[in-house]
């Protein structure tokens, strides 16, 4: 199983899809307390972690957020606990846990359906700059 070090969480993310790209740089960016590693679900690191996990990413196409020895969730849940995570005014993003988690997955779902339609995708996985690689393995 892959190293991931001790109080840290990985997101796993489609590597080539413009909104999760996007999506990693905005939790990069609200990671104040530095807690979150990025992996591509289709990386050598990805694909360990959903071996481990039995997720079969040809039926879960989602973000996965792994805290090892803990737990792991996907699509809606995980972007919810991300947020969770960054503490101020995202707090707010909590209410949605009120929905039942079905709803939330058919909302998460309809997008993730439509990503590339609508925010396009990459030839290939976002490369990191030099100030972002230690949050990428």
């Amino acid at each position: 199983m892959i190293n991931i070090p001790k109080n840290k969480k990985l997101v796993l993310f489609d590597g080539i899809c413009n909104l999760c790209n996007s999506a990693v740089l905005t939790i990069i960016k609200h990671d104040k307390k530095n807690v979150f590693l990025f992996a591509a679900l289709d990386s050598d690191t990805g694909k360990q972690v959903t071996q481990h996990l039995h997720i079969d990413v040809r039926k879960i196409d989602s973000i996965i957020l792994y805290e090892p020895n803990v737990s792991y969730e996907i699509k809606s849940t995980a972007a919810l606990k991300i947020a969770k995570d960054f503490g101020g005014i995202w707090w707010l993003t909590q209410v949605f846990f009120v929905l039942p988690e079905s709803i939330r997955n058919y909302v998460y779902d309809f997008i993730a359906k439509n990503r590339y339609k609508w925010f396009g995708k990459k030839d290939q996985c976002m490369l990191p700059n030099t100030e972002l690689k230690a949050k990428f393995i």
